[in-house]
């Protein structure tokens, strides 16, 4: 895959509501060819946010700054813990000390943050546990979706939730958001892991192809105007495994209401 566009500068607006975590996958990755150069899932937030009229904050540093994730489930103890202590001075700025919400851009990357606290010492957990994490679907659900123009409809989508909007209980606020945007949303019966898990469907696609298989072969029974999920990995492992250009649901949703 190419490499995607480099992470929003630091912003703190006055009257911020929300503080951006933009995902690091979002600039390892590029979005599909059909994003025409928009700048993916981070971007398309920003524009959304500032289409509801919602003012947000990016952390100071954030291009060296992440969720966590890639340190904790390689076994990189060390690192996990520096990053964690850095991601959370940086948070605890931002967001006023937890007066504002963080909302990421992957839901991966939202259950990562969640999750990051494992890796403090025991004196900094307060500060982490007073911090609210956002997946940018349901914030988009709930805070953005009343304040935007409305949508031109596409006529049908398949959509993938994933395995962290289960865990995040985000899948009905990404079914939500599918809604406003489709009449016909279609989640195969046979939805489940798409097995990408980070980098092992780099490493070991035949491992995404035998998890996918069913539920590609379901999603190309039929076409669909537009394929969507949230989380740039798991967007490129169902590509792969139907054919089809899977993108962020909010980038779908940004070029239905520009």
């Amino acid at each position: 895959p190419r490499s995607g566009p480099a992470r929003p500068a630091a912003r703190h607006p006055d009257g911020a509501e929300v503080v951006f975590f933009a995902a690091c996958i979002g600039s390892l990755f590029a979005p599909e060819e059909g994003d025409g150069g928009a700048g993916g899932a981070a971007r398309a937030f920003l524009r959304l946010c500032e289409r509801a009229r919602v003012p947000v904050a990016v952390p100071d540093g954030l291009g060296g700054l992440c969720c966590g994730t890639p340190w904790q489930s390689k076994g990189y103890t060390r690192g996990h813990r520096t990053m964690a202590a850095r991601t959370l001075d940086a948070l605890w700025a931002a967001s006023d000390h937890g007066r504002l919400p963080v909302v990421c851009d992957a839901s991966s990357c939202t259950h990562g943050l969640e999750r990051l606290a494992d890796a403090l010492p025991e004196q900094d957990r307060a500060r982490y546990a007073a911090l609210r994490f956002v997946d940018s679907v349901a914030f988009t659900a709930e805070r953005l979706l009343p304040s935007l123009p409305a949508v031109r409809p596409l006529a049908s989508m398949a959509l993938h939730p994933t395995c962290s909007t289960t865990h995040l209980g985000a899948d009905d606020a990404l079914r939500t958001v599918a809604a406003v945007l489709s009449p016909d949303v279609t989640v195969p019966d046979s939805w489940g892991c798409c097995a990408f898990a980070g980098d092992r469907g780099l490493l070991h696609p035949e491992v995404t192809a035998a998890a996918t298989a069913r539920q590609a072969a379901e999603i190309n029974s039929r076409s669909h105007d537009a394929y969507a999920s949230c989380n740039r990995t798991c967007e490129i492992g169902m590509t792969r495994a139907t054919g089809r250009p899977y993108r962020h649901i909010l980038e779908l949703l940004d070029e239905a209401t520009a």
